[in-house]
């Protein structure tokens, strides 16, 4: 898919969002493929599907929530930025603070970052069990097992609610996540929004944003 192909896309699912916001989103394939090539942190294979793998897929989590001014977001185990970049790019008043153990991964986050002159973004080569600051939500992509994630990040939320769902993690995953929903139900409430009835592509017919707040 070109950029303009993508801009058009980007129009019809977020009519209302600014054009500037629009054209940033369509940069990120020409910035990720040079970077790409110096710093591998996308498959190469993915990289055809790049816009709707990754930057769509993002997004879907602007379609669930639109983060309020001033609200402080934590993407852990970040990668090459994603979920955290694009929705930085349309939650320009929010914060991002976006992780990852990997350090080339965060070479490759911090210049896009520059390259687009993304003010409310912050990286760092860190573990999420080692971050000592809370946040409204932590987002995260298919990083590991609910069992595993939510102990990372059990004590990274702030007690103050200001947003239409509870603070919280918001993590996008596919397929059948009941037995992994089921081994943090006493811990954590739960509720998943299906991404097919945002977006039109077969890619999210599996996918899923999960929505855990500690009871």
């Amino acid at each position: 898919m070109k950029p303009s192909e993508f801009y058009s896309l980007l129009v019809e699912y977020f009519p209302e969002t600014p054009s500037s916001k629009l054209e940033k989103l369509c940069e990120l394939k020409p910035l990720y493929t040079y970077w790409n090539n110096k710093i591998n942190v996308i498959s190469r294979k993915d990289m055809d599907n790049f816009y709707i793998h990754h930057v769509l897929h993002s997004l879907s989590i602007y379609k669930l929530i639109s983060f309020q001014k001033g609200a402080t977001i934590l993407d852990v185990g970040t990668g090459g930025g994603f979920p955290g970049i694009p929705l930085a790019i349309m939650n320009d008043e929010t914060s991002f603070q976006l992780i990852d153990s990997i350090g080339k991964k965060i070479k490759v986050v911090n210049e896009i970052s520059t390259e687009l002159n993304l003010k409310n973004v912050n990286s760092k080569q860190i573990r999420a069990e080692d971050i000592n600051t809370k946040f409204d939500f932590v987002i995260s992509r298919a990083v590991s097992k609910f069992s595993t994630f939510c102990p990372w990040v059990k004590n990274k939320f702030k007690e103050k609610n200001r947003h239409k769902l509870d603070n919280g993690i918001l993590y996008l995953k596919g397929g059948d996540l009941t037995d992994e929903i089921k081994e943090i139900k006493n811990d954590y409430q739960s509720k998943c929004y299906h991404l097919h009835g945002y977006f039109k592509f077969d890619f999210f017919l599996t996918k899923q944003i999960v929505h855990l707040a500690k009871k």
